[in-house]
């Protein structure tokens, strides 16, 4: 099931340990999905770990590489999930796994607020020449997601002394009292959590597929309404930033009709309303840019990011404007693990192999080989009604034949069937009925190929056992 090759000599990025165990890249299934002893050890889970966190698929993981994870029974299943678009250079990457060895070798925690580390200091550096623009920049580094965006907007607040903040439909931002209160959808992300944090107002995104004022009209109408709420109910003079994923994520891949981004960017360079892109999800190569707002020319004045960034270890940034990134107090932004050493000498190696190995181009194929596909199967498929996404983040929306009505049984069904199959996939969307795509970037041409093998099949089952 797996081959061992020698590492590089002493001295090279490899050198941590003798040797590395490598994954041979197919499908593989030894037993049922999930087998005996993962579910043993779901048992053990249900009686340790709380409730509240869900599972997509309860298989327990051995070890994974490349586009294959292999759980405790042996099966090797191809991972479509990448960790939710975290593990883009796959989950071992052997320059991140040795970065992570030999910094932990070091220290593997001072807090940079207490005493300071180069490794953070290289980070930050690497993200200002990074994101979108060429003005200067500053970064602060955090641990998780919800931390960059709630950070974001303390500081645009800082800067501007307003309050108000919006929110597009559909977005999704964290599970933090403000980040969920930013966040759309209500279950399971905000049942039950209340009250919500105030000065946070939603406005219509330019959903294309969804639109009521359809495709052709989606810009203009969401671009009005927009407007509109903040001219007339909330007020400019009130409102801090405008915070969008430049495609949505957890709310259904949701790409944006053209037009839409740039047009809130100038509407809040107008009124002096900072702009910040969630680029958490999107960010480094997955949608075939460094980051997602260079497909429509964005130069966002912050940008969030967070997942891909340190190769599975947890690490966010905030990146912007000096004058914004500086305007902060001392000793205001930061926190105990911010930046810790280790998770910032796996981003310093995840950033060098999508930039050596062409990861950002490789998103880009990844684009090529599945959306032509994926849309020949739309084509005589009449419950998938929308086929979309930009590079390694593309999505499939399932609704009743011949309608816009959500089909969320229909994603849970054909999800479970990829899964029976040994295919990771992700269900998503505010209505739980898209099937999203979220292949590492170094996966495999004939392993995706196997993959879309099997999504196909478990579509063209479940129309087929559909009632007329």
């Amino acid at each position: 099931m797996t081959d061992t090759v020698a590492r590089p000599a002493p001295g090279s990025a490899h050198a941590a340990t003798e040797e590395v165990s490598t994954i041979v890249q197919r499908r593989l299934l030894q037993t049922a999905i999930p087998g005996p002893r993962s579910r043993e050890l779901q048992r053990r889970r249900e009686s340790a770990v709380s409730a509240g966190f869900g599972v997509t698929l309860p298989v327990f993981v051995e070890q994974a590489s490349g586009g294959i994870v292999v759980d405790v029974d042996g099966n090797q299943l191809i991972d479509l999930a990448s960790g939710i678009a975290v593990t883009s250079v796959g989950a071992s990457d052997p320059d991140v796994a040795a970065a992570v060895a030999n910094q932990a070798a070091r220290f593997t925690h001072t807090c940079f607020m207490v005493t300071e580390y180069d490794g953070f200091v290289d980070v930050a550096e690497a993200l200002n020449r990074l994101t979108p623009g060429d003005h200067e920049k500053r970064t602060a580094l955090f641990s998780t997601g919800a931390e960059a965006v709630e950070n974001a907007i303390k500081i645009a607040r800082t800067t501007t002394g307003r309050d108000a903040v919006i929110v597009l439909d559909h977005a999704y931002h964290g599970r933090t009292l403000l980040t969920m209160t930013m966040t759309a959808k209500h279950v399971p992300y905000k049942a039950g959590f209340g009250p919500y944090a105030p000065e946070v107002y939603r406005t219509p995104t330019a959903y294309p597929f969804r639109s009521p004022a359809g495709p052709g009209r989606a810009t203009e109408d969401a671009l009005a309404r927009l407007k509109e709420l903040v001219l007339t109910q909330v007020g400019t003079d009130r409102v801090a930033a405008i915070i969008a994923e430049p495609i949505q994520g957890e709310g259904g891949f949701i790409v944006p009709s053209p037009g839409f981004l740039p047009g809130v960017q100038e509407f809040a360079r107008e009124h002096g309303i900072v702009f910040i892109a969630d680029e958490i999800q999107t960010g480094f190569g997955r949608t075939g840019d460094m980051f997602a707002s260079e497909h429509e020319g964005l130069v966002p004045d912050i940008i969030t990011s967070a997942k891909a960034l340190a190769g599975g270890m947890p690490l966010s940034a905030v990146t912007g404007r000096a004058d914004l990134m500086d305007a902060v107090a001392p000793g205001s932004i930061g926190g105990t693990y911010a930046g810790n050493p280790v998770a910032c000498a796996a981003a310093l190696a995840a950033i060098a192999v999508i930039e050596r190995d062409g990861l950002v181009e490789r998103a880009r194929a990844i684009e090529a080989q599945v959306l032509p596909r994926l849309r020949a199967l739309a084509d005589g498929c009449h419950m998938i009604g929308d086929v979309r996404g930009r590079g390694a983040m593309l999505a499939i929306e399932l609704v009743k034949p011949g309608t816009t009505v959500p089909d969320p049984a229909a994603a849970k069904a054909i999800a479970a069937h990829c899964h029976a199959e040994g295919v990771i996939t992700l269900v998503c969307g505010t209505f739980g009925n898209v099937i999203r795509l979220l292949p590492p970037l170094v996966i495999e041409p004939a392993l995706l190929d196997d993959a879309l093998d099997v999504i196909e099949h478990a579509i063209r089952e479940y129309v087929n056992r559909a009632p007329a």
